[in-house]
């Protein structure tokens, strides 16, 4: 009997080492760049026709209790569901957002903004929105409103333990490939030369945020953009089918935008550390084993029916979408463009724990916990 409650007691005490090596503290700060992917709600306070602010969208997204908050998913941003797993106490509000106060700033700021890219033309047909460099300068003016409260010292300190996460570049692919959309409204440039743009374009302003003080990153690839729905509708593919030079494109761009990374982290380690996360092929493995993670549909928008364009609004004289599917958690994806809730859940599951193949050189878990 002794011998059993010394061994329970042992067990106990694992699991409290455990948990102190991998769950965080309680102070946890979080600056949020991109695009729709992780947008929280700027572009409710701007003039554009990238909107999320209307249901269906935020569903199931508890704390706004089903109503939408800019959102362009049923539920959680992948980048909510990170910094829920490492301790954050509420999501970083959006920056545009006239409740958003100054010592924000301390438990973090989302800049992101839908439609939005690295390149400054990019998402122009929707008129307004942030590109990166003006998401870049917008966490310019938080941190010398935090300078003035807190000393730059203070700061210095504050970010160089903060996570910052920097999802962009699906725009610009899109805005390169879809025929809809006018590139920059000048004739394309070769698909080399784009890769290159965005790369040393997306390069410019993570050495800004550097030199601002930020010393942990999280750079998001583009994930396949050939198997979403909207790509796949304007290709006419048959089902389970990809566009495959989409694909082929993106992954050129994810390998300069990788070999970039590592160059920094030789440049700039121990201090600093940019992650590489491999959205594409975590997305990839989703798509082509759905039924392994529990969807039904890998294909298909649950949200805007199966035919352009695709339009996500509330139906006439209802409570819901009428072209809404019935199992949200059964899709991999929203509409035509984001994933659900459910599917972002995976993703970020993977990223926190991963290996060197999901999130390269280290997993984000160990990023946060990094102490140079």
């Amino acid at each position: 009997m002794a011998m059993e409650m010394f061994k329970s007691f042992l067990s106990q005490i694992f699991v409290l080492v455990l948990s102190l090596q991998v769950l965080p503290s309680l102070c946890y700060t979080s600056f949020v760049f991109g695009d729709s992917l992780v947008d929280a709600g700027n572009n409710d306070y701007l003039f554009t026709l990238s909107k999320a602010d209307s249901p269906p969208y935020g569903i199931d997204f508890t704390p706004s209790g089903g109503q939408p908050t800019g959102r362009f998913t049923n539920g959680r941003t992948i980048s909510d569901i990170l910094d829920e797993a490492l301790g954050a106490k509420s999501f970083p509000p959006p920056y545009l957002a006239p409740t958003t106060n100054a010592d924000a700033f301390l438990r973090g700021i989302n800049y992101a903004s839908g439609s939005s890219g690295i390149l400054e033309k990019t998402g122009s047909l929707f008129i307004g929105r942030i590109p990166l460099r003006e998401q870049v300068d917008y966490f310019e003016q938080s941190r010398s409103h935090m300078v003035n409260m807190t000393g730059e010292k203070a700061t210095m300190e504050m970010l160089k333990k903060a996570m910052f996460s920097i999802t962009t570049g699906s725009n610009d692919v899109l805005n390169y490939i879809l025929p809809l959309i006018p590139f920059s409204g000048v004739d394309k440039i070769s698909s080399e030369m784009l890769q290159d743009f965005m790369v040393s374009n997306l390069t410019i302003q993570l050495k800004r945020l550097h030199k601002l003080g930020a010393r942990k990153f999280i750079i998001v690839g583009v994930g396949p953009l050939g198997c979403i729905p909207i790509v796949r509708a304007l290709n006419l593919l048959p089902s389970g089918e990809c566009a495959v030079e989409v694909n082929e494109f993106v992954q050129g761009y994810n390998k300069k935008l990788n070999r970039e990374l590592d160059h920094l982290n030789q440049e700039m380690e121990p201090e600093t550390i940019f992650i590489y996360a491999n959205s594409y092929d975590i997305v990839m493995g989703i798509i082509q084993n759905y039924h392994e993670y529990g969807f039904v549909n890998a294909e298909d928008p649950c949200c805007g029916g199966n035919f352009p364009l695709f339009i996500c609004i509330k139906g006439l004289n209802t409570n819901i979408s009428s072209v809404l599917c019935d199992d949200r958690s059964k899709y991999v994806f929203w509409d035509a463009y984001h994933p659900t809730e459910a599917a972002n859940i995976i993703m970020a599951r993977k990223l926190l724990n991963g290996d060197e193949s999901i999130s390269y050189p280290i997993n984000i878990v160990k990023l946060y916990n990094y102490k140079p």
